[in-house]
């Protein structure tokens, strides 16, 4: 049994003493993880747990440490995937184009994409092979913040800024915009930041045109509070427990 590439040794009936779960998770050392305990900072199921000793599930058990979703152990991968404009988000294409399979071509799971994006859209795209947590994450129900770098046509004033915070309604319905962020003006141009849970088809773009400004180039910069910031297009690594734990945490898994 193993999580983040750490052999996790359990007993006959599947349980491990939590510090040493804790510890072999890479919380911090036994005798700290012993004393995060004694603390009152660790929490299993919702219960805050001091007794050192106590055996855990580790497939099971939801464990918080001063209220940091640890990430159950599970043969399951996660990852954060820098898409390149041009390659489409399936993992097969009758067409012959380019596909995110063709990026992980290496991995032996069979991987699932969160969600999707554009083909002309780069950026952050998770992958994984764990079903549930694909599907829960990509229902609309679960709302994780999604960020994006658009570059648009012409110059956007705080008008339209205030224009997309107080809502737009485009055909399929109304969206509704966390933040707006105006990164820089360049003339007949404009980069502009956009925080959204939206995930419907082309939402940004659409968005953005809307309000009279179409994209030039669209990139998700972070998902949550997993960023793009560092991975080279096509380039992708595992997600960090705190990563994971929050996005476990937000699809209720």
């Amino acid at each position: 049994m193993s999580t983040a590439g750490r052999e996790i040794q359990t007993d006959e009936d599947g349980l491990i003493r939590l510090q040493k779960l804790l510890a072999q998770s890479g919380v911090a050392s036994r005798r700290r993880c012993e004393e995060l305990m004694l603390e009152g900072a660790v929490e299993v199921d919702g219960e805050v747990v001091t007794r050192l000793g106590t055996k855990v599930d580790p497939r099971t058990a939801v464990i918080r440490v001063e209220g940091k979703r640890l990430p159950p152990v599970s043969a399951h991968v996660y990852l954060a995937l820098n898409k390149p404009r041009g390659v489409v988000s399936t993992m097969s294409d009758p067409e012959g184009r380019k596909t995110l399979q063709d990026l992980v071509d290496d991995r032996p799971e069979r991987l699932f994409h969160v969600g999707r994006l554009d083909t002309d859209t780069s950026g952050l795209i998770l992958l994984t092979n764990d079903g549930d947590f694909a599907q829960r994450m990509a229902h609309p129900s679960y709302e994780v913040d999604k960020t994006y770098v658009a570059e648009v046509q012409g110059e956007v004033f705080r008008r339209t800024v205030k224009q997309l915070l107080e809502g737009v309604t485009l055909e399929d319905g109304p969206v509704t915009v966390e933040k707006v962020r105006i990164v820089e003006v360049l003339g007949e141009r404009s980069i502009v930041e956009l925080v959204i849970h939206e995930g419907r088809n082309r939402i940004v773009r659409r968005l953005l045109d809307h309000v009279g400004h179409p994209v030039r180039r669209l990139t998700r910069t972070a998902i949550g509070s997993v960023q793009l910031k560092g991975l080279a297009p096509g380039e992708l690594r595992d997600l960090t427990h705190d990563e994971l734990g929050e996005l476990l945490d937000a699809a209720s898994l």
